[in-house]
């Protein structure tokens, strides 16, 4: 027994001996200990750096490190690793490392001075962040650097006139932050760089510095977008290696410059979105490499240069000018031309006639010229032919064989023009095109049973043309129709049963042709469908009470047609902007629900529709039976004396309003939605007692009626100092056309002549400031609570943005404005200095107002120095919003000094990382969606507008998350 256990005393000591030599072999190496502390620096929520154990021996192996052969560590490559937290400056304390890249990860910190002690760097890509703070002026320390890219985050400042000190840089990239100052002529001094890029920042205007001309290894300088004024200096003419120039979107001005000519390698050049004026100067020919060309939204005036278009060109942008004359048949020559962009300007004649024959043309472009003639045809003769658009030209003839055989194409625009005969059967099938514009043109015979290979049709207008014969039903097979156009023809039959399966159909106009029948059954099934246009047909039969199971549709016209019957009881659960069902043969009642000022001409022309009282039915009915009309009478005496009870209550109450409250005038009382209350029982309500809110307009009042329903009651008082009118026209102007779930319901309004009334639905929980910050504390929004709400507002805003028409811009987007209902549904309020705006794609989007609305640490920074105001604002006051979801804690507060949350957000997650940005009362299981939130309120938050997502894409991101969430942690 003492031998055994000996024996076992022995083999314990001997595995403990070898487990302390196992330790000792395998401890890890200074680079990889100091590789620990910097991993300590982020948050890594996708495990990108799991693989990096302080088991092994050295990192050499570990993922996004890379060792010389005396395992010391060269180079951390670490892109797109879903990495956030602050920069790890401890790896400068790595010996041998040459090169860090941390690019395209959502690293939130601002870049220490102390960088320069990364001696030996040659490579530092920190691109596609979010840091954020000054550009450090200690990087110029960096002798070895050679790679600088710092592009696409917030860097804000001046560039640090200490980079004219830099030796061997060779790339320097700074684009896309929201730098400030003028453009340093220091960084003349760099006579190594290969490769300069300025663009997108926020720069005080200033001229291009002509030290740049010094720069005589230069290959590639990108300064779009950079609020640079003046000409093109003479001396970047110095550049002989210049492959790349792009001075784009900015206010450059005078004549294109013939210095132009001395850049001998010149690949492209963009000047497009400037001030440019005069005539193409002469001498293309010397740029026998030149192959992308874009002057594009200039003012330029003359011919297109022959010379220009004899250059083997891929891409050619002149449109938005003011060029005449025809273009060149030269440009047909070219075999490498691939884009050609000419529309806008005011060109004649006809189109190279082999334009496309010798090259791969993909995209075409020449509306809004003069242009005539037939369509070349050749376009596609090489099959790469993707877009063609002709709008607003004066072109003949017939679509050439060439074009109707182009399977590539993806994009076609014929409208206005004189283009004529059948449409061939195979055009109608083109198995790629997702949008085909016919409109305006002579285009007859039928629409080909073919269509149904158009599998990609998202929008089909072929109206104001002389289409006969009947809608094919294969247009039922177009899964992705969002639109359809045919409005203006002379189509018959009837409506094919078949386009009751589109289900992505939004907008259907089938006015002014001869289709008749009867609007097929299962309409309901088209959920999508906004807008319905069946006017000027010979259309019969009873209009479906199934319309009204469509819940988005608010624009129905079946005027002019022959339906009959009753009008459906289920057009009560539309919301309707346009209702038009004059000149048909309706019978009955029309009813109460549709007794609305915007429906006013909506039933003229049906004979045999009265109102909803006895006396407007009966003069139409004959009243031959005597025992009927004795009962008709009776009912109408009773009916006199219950008027006359209620005028007399009524004569007494109003005699008591007008003792108590001083100053009620005649009113204007407009309706929005079917009501069963009155002016009188409002005004009685509105009290100091039932005060829910005040502002610098007025008051917001509870009003419960005498049903038990609740309204908000917002009422303008007229100042001596504020017009009140514009409000109160922008709040009806807006909200009073809106339907969406997430946008609060405007009743109804009152005008009067020392105040208005503004009666919207009310929201039991009040507002989000309310929950999160003020009075209504009660209430604990845990995480899920917090994120419905955010998806809310989200969705609220995403329609104003792209959803409106026309587009709608909110101006005072603030968790005050941002109203919950029973369930905690986040729904947008208060338009009183919203604004509509064009849409960006109809050439509009920014307007430049003459006084700043908003709340103040909601307001963008572009808005408040420069009153132009867009989508873009509202996205960063949303981006507010998800600060104070996330951190709990309001837009200004003293804790904050002098900054706004937006700035403590960001200067707490440099300094003191995420967790004490959190708010602390929500659950730890959620931390990772939070932090994700937060990330989409830095993105939203970005200084520069143009990085700023839209409300369309927050939106999609906020679902993605929300399917996620559901799928880890059930809420």
């Amino acid at each position: 027994m003492q031998i055994k256990k000996s024996f076992l005393y022995t083999l314990s000591l001997i595995l403990h001996i070898n487990l302390i030599l196992i330790s000792v072999t395998n401890a890890l190496n200074q680079d990889g200990l100091i590789l620990q502390k910097a991993k300590l620096s982020f948050y890594d929520p996708a495990g990108s750096l799991a693989n990096w154990s302080d088991r092994d021996a050295t990192p050499c192996n570990w993922t996004g490190i890379t060792c010389d052969n005396k395992e010391s560590v060269v180079s951390v490559i670490l892109y797109n690793s879903s990495l956030s937290g602050s920069f790890p400056i401890s790896l400068c304390l790595l010996p041998s490392l040459s090169t860090i890249d941390l690019s395209e990860n959502s690293i939130n910190s601002s870049l220490p001075l102390s960088i320069s002690t990364c001696r030996n760097l040659t490579f530092l890509d920190v691109s596609q962040n979010l840091f954020v703070g000054p550009v450090p002026s200690t990087l110029s320390d960096l002798i070895f650097l050679r790679y600088l890219s710092l592009e696409g985050n917030n860097f804000a400042g001046e560039i640090p006139t200490t980079f004219g000190n830099f030796r061997q840089l060779e790339v320097l990239e700074l684009s896309n932050n929201v730098l400030t100052g003028t453009i340093p002529a220091a960084l003349g001094n760099i006579t190594s760089l290969k490769k300069l890029e300025l663009a997108y920042n926020t720069f005080s205007q200033g001229d291009l510095p002509p030290e740049f001309g010094n720069l005589t290894n230069l290959e590639e300088l990108w300064l779009t977008n950079c609020n640079l004024l003046g000409t093109i200096p003479q001396s970047l003419g110095r550049l002989s290696r210049l492959t790349n120039l792009d001075v784009g979107q900015n206010k450059l001005t005078g004549l294109i410059p013939s210095v132009i000519f001395h850049l001998k390698l010149i690949e492209q050049i963009e000047l497009y979105d400037n001030g440019f004026t005069g005539k193409l100067p002469a001498g293309w020919l010397k740029l026998t490499k030149l192959r992308r060309f874009d002057a594009s939204r200039n003012k330029l005036t003359g011919v297109i240069s022959n010379e220009l278009c004899e250059l083997p060109l891929e891409s050619l942008n002149l449109y938005n000018n003011r060029l005449e004359g025809s273009i060149p048949d030269s440009i047909a020559k070219s075999p490498n031309l691939q884009e050609l962009h000419l529309y806008g300007n005011q060109l004649v004649g006809k189109l190279p006639s082999e334009l496309g024959k010798y090259s791969y043309l993909r995209t075409f472009d020449v509306s809004n010229n003069s242009l005539s003639g037939e369509i070349p045809g050749f376009l596609c003769h090489n099959g790469a032919l993707e877009e063609l658009v002709l709008i607003n030209n004066q072109f003949s003839g017939i679509i050439p064989l060439d074009i109707v055989k182009c399977r590539t194409l993806m994009r076609i625009r014929m409208r206005g023009n004189r283009l004529h005969g059948e449409v061939p059967p195979e055009f109608w099938g083109l198995p790629h095109v997702y949008l085909l514009d016919l409109h305006g043109n002579a285009f007859s015979e039928n629409i080909s049973s073919l269509i149904y290979g158009a599998q990609n049709l998202s929008n089909l207008d072929i109206s104001d043309n002389k289409f006969s014969g009947s809608i094919p039903s294969e247009i039922g097979s177009l899964k992705k129709l969002g639109k359809f156009y045919a409005n203006n023809n002379e189509l018959r039959g009837e409506i094919p049963s078949t386009i009751v399966n589109l289900g992505q159909l939004g907008l259907l106009n089938l006015c002014n042709n001869k289709l008749s029948g009867e609007i097929p059954k299962g309409i309901k099934s088209l959920t999508m469908l906004n807008e319905l246009n069946l006017a000027n047909n010979d259309l019969s039969g009873k209009i479906p009470g199934e319309i009204g199971e469509l819940p988005v549709l608010n624009y129905l016209d079946l005027s002019n047609n022959h339906f009959s019957g009753l009008i459906p009881i289920s057009l009560q659960n539309l919301k309707l902007n346009k209702l038009n069902v004059s000149n048909n043969q309706l019978s009955g009642y029309i009813p109460d629900f549709l007794f609305l000022d915007i429906y006013r001409d909506s039933f003229l022309g049906n004979p045999d529709l009265c109102l909803n009282d006895s006396h407007s039915c009966n003069s139409r009915s004959g009243g031959n039976n005597g025992v009927l009309s004795w009962i008709y009478w009776l009912i109408l005496v009773a009916l006199g004396v219950v008027c006359l009870v209620g005028l007399v209550w009524l004569m007494r109450k109003y005699k008591k309003i007008t003792k108590t409250k001083k100053g009620i005038a005649t009113s204007t009382w407009t309706s929005f939605h079917n009501l069963d209350f009155s002016e009188l029982e409002i005004n009685d309500s509105l009290e100091e007692a039932n005060v829910i809110g005040r502002g610098g307009s007025g008051n917001v009042y509870k009003v419960v009626l005498s049903n038990g329903e609740i309204m908000a009651v917002k009422k303008l008082l007229e100042t001596p100092y504020e017009n009140k009118n514009s409000e109160f026209e922008v709040e009806v102007e807006t909200l009073g056309k809106i339907r969406h779930k997430n946008i609060v319901r405007l009743w109804c309004c009152c005008s009067k002549e020392n105040y208005k009334l503004l009666v919207y639905e009310y929201m039991i929980n009040g507002s989000l400031g309310d929950v999160l910050h003020g009075n209504n504390t009660r209430t604990f929004l845990d995480w899920p609570m917090r994120f419905r709400i955010a998806l809310g507002a989200a969705e609220g805003l995403s329609y104003l943005h792209h959803d409106a028409v026309p587009s709608i811009v909110h101006r005072d987007v603030k968790s005050n404005n941002i109203l919950l209902d029973e369930n905690f549904e986040a729904k947008i309020s208060d338009f009183g200095v919203a604004k509509v705006v064009k849409s960006v794609a109809n050439g509009g989007g920014v307007e430049t107002m003459s006084m700043i609305a908003g709340s103040c640490g909601y307001i963008a920074p572009e808005y408040a120095y420069t009153l132009r105001v867009s989508e873009k604002s509202d996205i960063y006051s949303f981006g507010i919003v998800i600060f104070e979801l996330v951190t709990g804690k309001p837009p200004i507060d003293p804790e904050f000094g002098d900054k706004d949350l937006a700035a403590w957000v960001r200067t707490t997650l440099d300094k003191n990382g995420i967790d004490h940005v959190l708010d602390p009362r929500l659950e730890s299981k959620f931390k990772e969606y939070i932090i994700k939130v937060l990330d989409i309120g830095l993105l939203c938050t970005s200084a520069i507008p143009i990085n700023r997502p839209s409300m369309r894409r927050v939106v999609k991101m906020l679902r993605e998350m929300r399917a996620s969430m559901d799928s880890t942690i059930p809420i």
